[in-house]
């Protein structure tokens, strides 16, 4: 992802009191130099874990920058193994006090199968009550057009709904990994595999998820439109749902 990093937390603390401290953290450091595109944003990630854990910063500075390796799509076996080798260099105490921190981040519930991924996981859907199933939400951005990652556990699929708008609008879904199902009303339903694409045009009725038998990610990206609003409806019926082709 080579999204820009925009930081403002030296002007949020220190833009009064220490106004050149300020401009040096959040337009050089975190503009300048993370924004240089000579290195992707996950290595830099990785690159400032490591130096802070070298000289032994075990506090909030490096709990930011493990967020951050998160974001930039470092995974859970990816950190531990970066913590494992960095140990025999930095030092074993060192390596227990990051673990402490990278185990409240990369959380132990966190399911497995669902792939790799350069993208987080996210949290629990905030829209949980119009998914039947677990799904999971990833904002990746929200300028220009608003980017999300959706990961759906197996037979996860949301409710009916509506992507309404008086003008543009619509969604647009980028199929990463799995096997899911996107129908809209009165079609028959469509196998949904990594690479597919759908788009999805304002006011349609639809749904989609993942296969009964499969974990499913996509990105799903806002299309921007005037009036736009979601309408959600009915769930997806058991019925429904088990008329499909539910294996390989």
């Amino acid at each position: 992802m080579n999204e820009k990093i925009t930081q403002t937390a030296g002007r949020d603390s220190l833009g009064t009191f220490a106004p050149d401290f300020a401009h040096y953290n959040d337009d050089v450091l975190f503009g300048e130099n993370w924004n240089n595109t000579d290195i992707d944003l996950k290595t830099r990630s990785i690159i400032t874990v490591v130096a802070l854990m070298s000289q032994g910063v075990t506090g909030d500075a490096l709990k930011y920058h493990l967020v951050n390796a998160k974001n930039h799509g470092v995974s859970q076996k990816e950190i531990a193994a970066i913590i494992t080798h960095v140990a025999f260099y930095a030092g074993w105490p060192h390596a227990w006090a990051v673990f402490g921190l990278a185990k409240e981040i990369w959380r132990e519930n966190e399911p497995s199968g669902i792939g790799d991924s350069i993208f987080p996981l996210g949290e629990p859907n905030p829209y949980g009550q119009y998914f039947t199933g677990k799904s999971y939400l990833a904002p990746l951005t929200t300028e220009q057009i608003p980017t999300f990652n959706v990961t759906f556990e197996p037979k996860c699929r949301n409710n009916w709904h509506i992507h309404h708008a008086k003008s543009g609008g619509g969604q647009m879904l980028i199929c990463v990994y799995g096997r899911g199902w996107y129908q809209e009303w009165g079609k028959e339903p469509r196998e949904l595999r990594a690479g597919d694409i759908v788009n999805i045009p304002a006011n349609v009725k639809h749904w989609h998820g993942a296969a009964v038998d499969s974990w499913f990610r996509h990105i799903a990206q806002e299309i921007p439109g005037e009036e736009c609003s979601t309408e959600w409806c009915e769930a997806v019926s058991d019925k429904e749902y088990g008329l499909l082709k539910q294996t390989e």
